[in-house]
């Protein structure tokens, strides 16, 4: 049986140690380096991951994925702000770049298998006879979130390499011990198109975001001030609204056709259920009244909540409520350790 593998490295820490590993046990490893967004920016990155693979003695490739990037997931980025929504631009990329176009390139190069850094595991369940995709071992560094909306058919060709470990130390300590250069590296956390974390700038410059000036309003339609542009807000912020009033006030929402923004008290953020688009179920399992625990974004806590399917209309019941449930976010189902799937709130 064959065991060729392709491993995206971003010539960071993590996605090299996975290389070094699936070396270590005996598969046939090639490199590859996805160009997203920007190719004097890749530069480092490609040669980061060329030295690891060098001292792996494994081959190196890049690919040019800029024109997919630009359509999967910064065009649906752009949208979901004009739109006021606030995307997770992460989870589009896995699905449609990291586990999609690589998918496509591993099999033109016939490996059998496809592997990143990413922290979760997947692996074989008696409960539903198939592999599924579980939380990985550290609770801190968990990735299965940014993972809930890949293809289920992929499940079979995936290799996560370090879903088993605790913490990223024991990543550096390997990296350490095997001399590899990156060991060190500091860990990208920002939108990797967005390094500055300054997103009202990027569609300003790059996407012809003009700022346009509008009423602040409760509930009841009282003006109580003006916002600067819709986009550069999102539900629960407080800070920055320029408003004064006898208690706390947080955005709550918007009227896109009064070009207005919606505040309220504090309470008013909580909701008990959610509403779904384009959920994919990843366990393939009946959801119809399902009990899961559920989280609305990436770093909240879980919480019991169930699913209903009423024509198709998919409906996420918290038993308790739900603090600021952002539309655009990705609301990740699980059941214990294993990720049922998950979709796109949208409200």
């Amino acid at each position: 049986m064959s065991n060729k593998v392709l491993v995206g490295m971003s010539g960071g820490v993590d996605s090299s140690v996975s290389a070094l590993l699936l070396k270590q046990k005996g598969y046939d490893v090639i490199g590859c380096t996805m160009i997203l967004h920007d190719e004097d920016e890749s530069m480092e990155s490609i040669s980061d991951a060329k030295k690891v693979c060098d001292k792996l003695g494994i081959d190196h490739i890049t690919c040019n994925y800029v024109n997919e990037f630009n359509k999967r997931v910064i065009d649906n980025f752009v949208c979901s702000y004009r739109n006021c929504k606030t995307p997770n631009p992460c989870i589009e990329c896995n699905r449609f770049l990291k586990f999609g176009m690589m998918y496509e390139k591993a099999k033109e190069l016939s490996c059998d298998y496809i592997a990143t850094g990413h922290y979760a595991i997947i692996e074989y369940d008696e409960r539903y006879n198939k592999k599924v995709l579980k939380k990985s071992k550290s609770q801190t560094k968990d990735q299965s979130y940014v993972l809930y909306n890949i293809d289920s058919e992929l499940l079979d060709k995936i290799l996560l390499p370090l879903g088993n470990f605790y913490s990223k130390d024991e990543i550096r300590k390997i990296a350490r011990e095997n001399n590899l250069e990156v060991a060190s590296k500091k860990d990208s956390e920002d939108i990797c198109f967005i390094p500055d974390n300054d997103y009202a700038s990027f569609l300003e410059k790059k996407k012809g975001f003009k700022p346009r000036e509008g009423n602040i309003v409760n509930e009841k339609g009282e003006i109580l001030g003006k916002h600067k542009g819709l986009y550069k807000y999102t539900i629960g912020q407080r800070k920055g609204l320029g408003i004064s009033y006898e208690v706390p006030l947080y955005v709550i929402g918007y009227n896109i056709d009064k070009n207005e923004l919606i505040v309220g008290r504090e309470e008013e953020l909580y909701t008990k259920d959610v509403y779904l688009n384009n959920f994919n179920n990843l366990l393939g399992i009946d959801i119809n009244n399902l009990k899961v625990n559920a989280k609305i974004r990436y770093s909240a806590k879980e919480a019991k909540a169930t699913i209903t399917n009423e024509n198709g209309i998919i409906k996420v019941s918290f038993e308790e409520s739900q603090k600021a449930v952002t539309p655009g976010q990705s609301l990740v189902a699980y059941i214990d350790d294993v990720v049922v799937g998950g979709g796109i709130i949208e409200k």
